[in-house]
């Protein structure tokens, strides 16, 4: 039932921890998911807040989704928007575009709370270098069933499809289990895997570890519960073909594209982010985000 657990590295910022689960030696992808962060759940002092300044991406999209808190997004096509929970971001990088990620004052001036999910899909073969693009979308389909609640954030789940632009077959879902709720789990994604965020849950019966993120075996009907309650992360979708590789904020399925980006962010060649144009977060020497080999 289950093909692989995968236990995040955590990066501990201070104040709160990001978790980082793919891309990793044991594996790069879930469908077309290539990065999985979790951060939170955590209180933050006054004053304090996150502060992610202007950096580039290319040839994916990224994806925000908030439990608690709220992040302010700009980008270099002109976006501002305030992530809430229950809204989800997408951001598609294409040929290349630059963001920033900060908390709004209002949750400065009141202590942030930061709890949620930032995750990276890779774009399939021939649409990596498409224009880059912005969507914030806030009418999510609900599904309740069994003391379950989930919210579908990608794709179509449950005879329910989420509005949100899926650039490949992608499956996303955030479901909070009720005491004795349970929920069967789309089994026709070529990928699939499960994250408990919070609570306790199992899947056919085996307890699911805090932040793990568990690889589903394919093509198999599979029943989500939990006995006292939890939230969980649902996500997969088409299995890629063509390898992609990852350093830093960039994905190809071209090293030499990559390099390439790299090239360009060092020369300045990448576009400003109106209103957050101050300031930017240079080549790393060593990135904390790879693909192996």
């Amino acid at each position: 039932m289950i093909e692989q657990i995968i236990t995040p590295v955590a990066h501990d910022l201070g104040q709160f921890q990001v978790r980082r689960a793919i891309p990793s030696r044991a594996r790069t992808m879930v469908g077309p998911f290539i990065f999985v962060d979790q951060f939170g759940p955590a209180q933050l002092d006054l004053g304090a807040g996150m502060d992610v300044r202007p950096h580039p991406h290319i040839d994916l999209a990224t994806v925000t989704w908030l439990f608690e808190g709220a992040i302010d997004h700009r980008d270099s096509l002109g976006s501002f928007a305030t992530i809430r929970p229950g809204q989800v971001n997408l951001m598609t990088a294409g040929r290349g575009i630059v963001h920033s990620e900060r908390s709004p004052q209002a949750e400065r001036d009141a202590g942030p709370r930061l709890y949620g999910m930032q995750t990276w899909l890779a774009l399939p073969d021939g649409s990596e270098e498409i224009d880059p693009a912005f969507e914030a979308v806030t009418d999510l389909p609900v599904v309740e069933d069994g003391g379950a609640r989930a919210i579908v954030v990608m794709g179509e789940l449950w005879g329910a499809r989420a509005a949100t632009t899926c650039h490949s077959h992608t499956i996303y879902a955030e479901i909070v289990l009720g005491a004795g709720g349970a929920i069967p789990i789309e089994h026709s994604a070529d990928e699939r895997a499960v994250m408990l965020v919070g609570g306790e849950a199992e899947i056919a019966g085996a307890p699911l570890g805090l932040y793990e993120l568990t690889v589903l075996r394919p093509g198999v009907a599979l029943t989500l519960g939990s006995h006292g309650g939890g939230r969980v992360m649902l996500l997969g979708g088409e299995a890629f073909a063509t390898k992609r590789h990852v350093w830093w904020n960039f994905v190809s399925s071209s090293r030499e594209r990559i390099q390439q980006a790299k090239e360009d962010w060092q020369a300045g060649r990448f576009p400003l982010v109106p209103g957050d144009s101050e300031e930017f977060i240079p080549i790393p020497a060593v990135p904390n985000t790879v693909s192996y080999p």
